[in-house]
């Protein structure tokens, strides 16, 4: 029987704090031993060191990604790589790192062979404690308590709105949407479609 919690490191952009505070909250209340700088960081620690270390006793690392992480220089871009560099130690099949998707944006080239996660989608913390509950069967860890409820999505796009489609001023008017290829519509006074 484990004993241990299952250790989790985020990795972000600092301008996702707030998104990223919230799932350091939610995975915190189910159990996990989760690395988030703004709890683990104290005044005076020499930040690097404890980054390094806290991605060497991390039983899985979950890289938080967003418009602005994947597109920004920095700390962020190094502990992608170092991430990515541990992944590869890992034996086949172990799940180690997850990518998710704070809201759209496409996924680092080096990341593609990694199944993502969409976080801001219904079921997104669903499949993310499946995966972290897999991985903590792996290490011999305690799976992450989830009460039966359906795990909150972290955000939603904003819908897109969609242009209406103008009011028929008469006649035979026909609104095709999506693709159409290799048909023909004749459309006149005597003709049926």
């Amino acid at each position: 029987m484990a004993t241990k919690p299952l250790k989790i490191f985020l990795s972000y952009a600092s301008g996702d704090r707030a998104q990223v505070g919230k799932i350091y909250s939610f995975l915190h209340t189910q159990g996990a031993d989760v690395w988030y700088d703004q709890e683990k960081l104290l005044p005076g620690q020499d930040w690097n060191f404890e980054i390094h270390k806290g991605l060497d006793e991390a039983d899985v690392i979950l890289l938080c990604l967003s418009k602005k992480s994947v597109s920004k220089e920095g700390y962020v871009q190094k502990e992608m790589r170092l991430a990515l560099d541990m992944a590869l130690e890992m034996p086949e099949g172990r799940i180690f790192l997850i990518p998710a998707r704070l809201e759209e944006c496409d996924l680092p080239y080096k990341l593609k062979s990694y199944q993502w996660v969409d976080l801001f989608a219904d079921n997104g913390m669903d499949r993310l404690i499946k995966s972290l509950n897999l991985r903590a069967n792996q290490v011999n860890a305690n799976p992450l308590s989830v009460d039966g409820k359906p795990a909150p999505a972290i955000k939603k796009p904003a819908p897109k709105k969609r242009k209406s489609n103008p009011k028929p001023s008469g006649g035979n008017i026909i609104n095709i949407h999506g693709n159409v290829s290799g048909s023909n519509i004749v459309i006149g006074d005597d003709n049926q479609v």
